[in-house]
């Protein structure tokens, strides 16, 4: 199937690709416009955080340093209000601050002047990494695999397999409850990846439109909807770090329900509470 839509407004207008075009095959797979600017990306944040613990350690902290430990204290805060614990907010912490700033830069890097007009052997050489549906969709399955994993950890596996599945006689509405959960994990994958998607596609149609209509008033016309799309961009990634923690959180157990039993990190109760008693 053709995924290649073309809009046309005169004799000729913007080109916008919905899939990804291949530059070039290496080892026999094809690689393609949106994963060089996803490995770009993933470059500067690995520079990122390298700064940043190197700044930590030798005690000379920068701006930059700073933003990000500022950033990383508020999304910690953040995933213990959601969570309500600190031992899981502690292990959730380097996946979600991680898809943050990966969708952060990456959506930025995605509305620099020259993403979608610089070309190589006539495809566009780079593309935004999140206007690839692969992207979003791998980084959104990799956290319902958390979520689901987590909720296997603490409710094992039986126990967290009655959440969706349970005897339809004895119980017939916690079974269709349970039917309707089992939906909601298939509708939550695909809403994480196609809402990073959606908007971040649309904002490069978006400029990609006002470009060509404006034509030579494009430098005025242009940077309103720069600042625009830099804080969508900022939004979206931390809408998908909310989603993320808040299905981690739906998969754990409330306060009515209990833990596995001899669970190390939680169920077990402390000692100066078991003194208390």
């Amino acid at each position: 199937m053709n995924t290649t839509v073309l809009t046309t407004f005169a004799a000729e207008g913007p080109h916008i690709s919905i899939a990804p075009q291949t530059l070039f095959h290496l080892f026999g797979l094809p690689i393609t416009n949106s994963q060089l600017t996803g490995f770009i990306g993933s470059m500067l944040l690995l520079a990122l955080f390298a700064h940043t613990i190197r700044s930590i350690r030798n005690g000379s902290k920068s701006r930059l340093a700073g933003f990000v430990m500022w950033m990383f204290e508020i999304l910690y805060d953040t995933i213990i209000d959601v969570i309500g614990d600190r031992t899981i907010a502690k292990r959730v912490l380097p996946l979600a601050i991680t898809i943050v700033f990966f969708f952060t830069i990456n959506n930025w890097l995605g509305i620099l002047p020259g993403v979608g007009s610089i070309t190589y052997h006539g495809h566009e050489l780079f593309r935004g990494a999140a206007a690839d549906l692969n992207t979003t969709l791998a980084i959104a399955v990799i956290s319902i695999v958390t979520a689901q994993a987590w909720a296997i950890k603490r409710r094992g596996l039986f126990g967290n397999m009655h959440r969706y599945i349970s005897n339809p006689f004895k119980d017939p509405l916690h079974a269709f409850e349970g039917f309707l959960e089992l939906i909601a994990e298939f509708s939550r994958t695909a809403a994480l990846a196609l809402r990073v998607f959606g908007n971040v596609f649309g904002g490069e149609v978006l400029l990609a439109v006002i470009a060509f209509l404006t034509s030579y008033a494009a430098v005025v016309a242009l940077p309103v909807f720069y600042v625009l799309e830099l804080f969508v961009g900022a939004v979206q990634a931390y809408v998908f770090f909310m989603l993320t923690i808040a299905f981690i959180s739906l998969g754990l157990p409330q306060d009515k329900e209990h833990d596995v039993p001899g669970d190390p990190v939680v169920g077990t109760p402390k000692p100066e509470a078991a003194r208390g008693h």
